[in-house]
């Protein structure tokens, strides 16, 4: 039987819906609504077990966030997705170099991704930065070195890329370091995946 639902209580009932068919499975309080927005975004239960948390991931980069950071996407969709309004109001935005020309000039000379140019350029941002990474691999990767090379101390690293070359073994590399993130282990992810992480901090903020 369809549900009737007024329009403004769709997305309650959704949690609604989300928590029961969680039935006994127990969720870390201070995770608990970042996997139920993952899971709300994609339908996937999967984020259950696939999301992996460093030891207070959550709750540095709420604190962040309402410290003024600005995020760092790998995607227009991504961008896109994120509270904008929310997060203005804290004093932060949302960048993408990726569809820059001097992004993608400067990565055809260098034969590299424009990913990677693009964690280059965010490197250079004086604000504190949460990286939210839904599509390119290759950020993953260059996030790491820049780590390793001091050029980079991310306020948090939210490494979701999906797909099948390299998408597994970079978010490896993101859990080995002593940064934290908040990483979907496997080969499933998304930009959307991506923007929904954020939206659940930034939505407990304003709460």
């Amino acid at each position: 039987m369809v549900e009737n639902i007024a329009p403004m209580d769709i997305e309650k009932r959704s949690f609604e819906i989300i928590t029961q068919l969680l039935g006994d499975r127990r969720l870390d309080p201070e995770n608990e609504l970042v996997i139920k927005r993952a899971i709300h975004t994609t339908a996937d239960f999967d984020y259950v077990e696939n999301l992996v948390f460093s030891p207070r991931a959550v709750k540095k980069g709420i604190e962040a966030l309402k410290g003024g950071c600005d995020i760092v996407t790998d995607t227009q969709m991504a961008k896109a997705g994120i509270n904008k309004t929310i997060l203005g109001k804290l004093g932060g935005e949302v960048h993408c170099f990726m569809a820059d020309q001097d992004v993608a000039r400067e990565a055809g000379e260098r034969g590299v991704t424009r990913a990677m140019v693009s964690m280059e350029r965010a490197a250079k941002l004086e604000k504190p930065c949460i990286f939210a990474i839904g599509n390119a691999p290759t950020a993953l990767i260059s996030l790491r070195e820049l780590i390793e090379a001091g050029k980079l101390q991310p306020a948090l690293i939210i490494g979701v890329p999906v797909g099948f070359v390299n998408v597994v073994e970079s978010k490896e590399l993101i859990l080995e370091l002593d940064v934290p993130h908040i990483v979907a282990r496997g080969r499933k992810g998304g930009s959307n995946l991506a923007a929904a992480i954020c939206n659940a901090m930034l939505y407990q903020i304003a709460r």
